[in-house]
């Protein structure tokens, strides 16, 4: 399987590169992982927040293929325990699903075009986080499951 997170804009921010770079790393032996960062829209003091919104939904859906499982981080999905995503990301492996694309929304969340591809949501917390943030605290959550599919000591429970 091949897990890509899809996201907008750069991350300017050294540490949280140096955080993500570390999980990055280490996930190199357990799956074929990757971060795709889409360009920031220009000129957004133009646009409004629909508009963004719905230039950035094109830009994700041209980066998507049909057979892709779409997997939103939005702030209403579904939560998981660590226990729970690492058996979540197992159940995909078990069905054969090829490529999960996991995609963390530009600052004003995601069009309705983005929301009717998806597969499903999950959420890592009920609070608001960057989505610059996001990208090390999902990084850090996708190691983790791995590692305890493998049984390895990262996960204290």
């Amino acid at each position: 399987m091949k897990i890509t997170l899809l996201c907008i804009g750069k991350t300017d921010d050294k540490y949280l590169i140096e955080g993500i770079d570390k999980y990055i790393k280490r996930l190199k032996f357990y799956v074929n992982f990757n971060i795709m960062v889409i360009p920031d829209i220009k000129n957004v003091k133009n646009l409004s927040a629909e508009q963004q919104k719905d230039k950035e939904a094109l830009l994700i859906l041209k980066q998507l293929q049909p057979q892709d499982l779409v997997v939103l981080l939005d702030e209403h999905g579904k939560e998981f325990r660590s226990l729970e995503f690492s058996a979540y990301l197992e159940k995909m492996m078990v069905q054969s699903v090829q490529h999960m694309v996991f995609i963390i929304g530009g600052p004003y969340g995601f069009d309705q075009k983005i929301y009717d591809r998806a597969n499903s949501k999950i959420s890592l917390s009920k609070m608001t986080f960057s989505h610059q943030m996001i990208r090390l605290f999902f990084t850090e959550q996708l190691y983790r499951a791995f590692s305890i599919m493998k049984g390895e000591p990262y996960h204290h429970e």
